[in-house]
């Protein structure tokens, strides 16, 4: 995926090679909706959650941590609840600028040890869930939850990594 760039504010994101797990997350989240990973473009920062708190303040007026942030370039959402986004065009360039995602580091590992979930497969689908948001999916009513949530269980079953809404009992 040439138009991926992520960027690194909180070194600790380094040892979960975060570069393949945001890119292989991207890709079959893309290719999931036929789209062409090559045309689009999108951007990931790596940060912590004092970083994530001021972002969420800022953009959505909830000064916490928080695990994921998105921004899309185009408001894509739904015309109904439960429907299909409108769709990503690309630009004069022929990219499909799709938006940026912040991912907090302290938020995901706690978040994946509460769970009993690895870290790895958490971080990827909080950006398979980011990608979602970017392409005009959300969760906000019931019906656009289902859809998403079902997407994002058939796309991490795909990479191999179980429902993330499935509740996995501690030892």
């Amino acid at each position: 995926m040439q138009g991926l760039d992520v960027v690194i504010e909180d070194a600790r994101w380094a040892d979960l090679d975060l570069e393949t797990l945001a890119e292989t997350a991207a890709q079959a989240t893309l290719a999931y909706l036929a789209m062409d990973a090559d045309c689009c473009e999108l951007t990931v920062l790596a940060c912590d959650d004092a970083r994530i708190t001021v972002l969420n303040g800022d953009f959505r007026d909830k000064p916490t941590a928080t695990n994921v942030l998105s921004w899309p370039a185009e408001e894509r959402g739904a015309a109904r609840p439960g429907g299909d986004p409108l769709p990503a065009l690309p630009g004069p360039d022929g990219m499909i600028e799709l938006g940026d995602i912040a991912i907090s580091y302290d938020t995901c590992t706690a978040e994946a040890a509460a769970a009993n979930k690895p870290i790895p497969a958490h971080v990827t689908h909080l950006i398979v869930h980011g990608v979602l948001h970017l392409l005009g999916f959300d969760h906000i009513c019931d019906p656009d939850a289902a859809l998403m949530e079902g997407f994002e269980v058939e796309i991490l079953g795909k990479l191999g990594h179980d429902d993330p809404y499935r509740i996995i009992p501690a030892d």
